[in-house]
């Protein structure tokens, strides 16, 4: 197949979605019993964490259809079919995204052969393109913008207040969306006189962060607003529901996908540039907290780092160029 728009067409598979939620196992692996077993073994032993499920599941899916469209058995699966997938996968999707797509295969083949279902894992060997990150490509905003995200949303109204505290939960803490909007109300607790956010980061373990005192302000008016402060158990952050009624609340938590519309939906109203996302606030609170003073390895413990360089890939504070600079350039 040598038109990539055709690629494209197999890849995607619209359906994906409704064949994960009814747990249909992709025809390549539904060779026979064993092989089926050991397949939802891997996503429900091994991986822990959502997201991550359901990327790799999205990954396998796709290979699974390329096979079945290539009239590919499980058995005939070698080097040379996977280092073929993986090069057409380079002419539609980007460096990172295929590297998650090989990932997916090598580990779920690792478990198969494990599992005594194949003899080798095929994909060991091939190569994924080269990707090296130094600077992220995710928008930040400054402090001056950030604030006036913030000042434009409304207070009078439940979902106002839900918005602007989840949003400063996002920029203080250096919160992921994924851990934030999994808080429960419990999860948001005073000890003393400070306030403290429990996080739940990648890899299952907890990350506490001392809350800053307009993050504090700000969840503290919704939750007494939200009446939520006895429901411990319930979660912080609520949605208002498709109907987007706003001064009710339901008590299910918001989906990271609600809360990036709502993110675009609020940085249109405030004249900002809509091209940002959940993740641009926790590149703005690293930056923010890196241009006035604060240290990297400060930075890594509050974002739950391991290393200093992810931290890194957010600071966007020697970054800019003035003007000024680009006057020197005389011709």
């Amino acid at each position: 197949m040598e038109n990539p728009q055709d690629l494209a067409l197999i890849i995607s598979s619209a359906d994906i979605p409704a064949r994960v939620a009814t747990g249909e196992t992709p025809t390549l692996f539904a060779v026979n019993p064993e092989s089926e077993r050991r397949f939802w073994e891997f996503f429900v032993v091994t991986i822990r964490n959502t997201n991550t499920r359901y990327a790799y599941l999205n990954a396998v899916y796709r290979f699974s259809d390329w096979c079945q469209f290539h009239r590919i058995q499980l058995e005939d699966v070698d080097p040379m079919v996977v280092a073929a997938y993986i090069e057409q996968l380079n002419q539609v999707y980007a460096a990172p995204s295929v590297k998650q797509h090989l990932a997916a295969i090598r580990m779920l083949f690792d478990w198969l052969v494990t599992g005594h279902v194949v003899a080798v894992n095929p994909a060991v060997a091939v190569r994924g393109p080269r990707h090296t990150v130094k600077v992220g490509k995710t928008p930040v905003l400054t402090a001056k913008e950030t604030r006036t995200l913030l000042d434009s949303i409304e207070t009078d109204t439940l979902v106002g207040l839900r918005d602007r505290a989840l949003i400063s939960v996002m920029v203080y803490s250096f919160g992921r969306i994924s851990a934030v909007a999994a808080m429960c109300v419990a999860d948001y607790y005073t000890q003393g006189k400070r306030s403290y956010f429990r996080l739940l980061e990648k890899g299952g373990s907890f990350n506490v962060i001392p809350s800053h005192h307009i993050a504090q302000e700000y969840v503290d008016i919704y939750v007494q607003t939200a009446g939520i402060s006895d429901d411990r158990k319930g979660p912080l952050f609520r949605t208002s529901g498709r109907g987007r009624q706003k001064n009710v609340l339901l008590p299910k938590a918001i989906s990271r996908f609600s809360a990036l519309q709502m993110v675009k939906r609020r940085a249109f109203r405030a004249g900002l540039p809509t091209e940002i996302c959940n993740h641009t606030f926790r590149g703005t609170g690293i930056t923010e907290y890196l241009r006035n003073g604060g240290e990297l390895e400060t930075a890594a413990r509050i974002a739950g780092h391991d290393s200093t360089r992810t931290t890194q890939i957010y600071d966007r504070s020697e970054q800019e160029l003035t003007l000024d600079e680009i006057e020197r350039i005389l011709i």
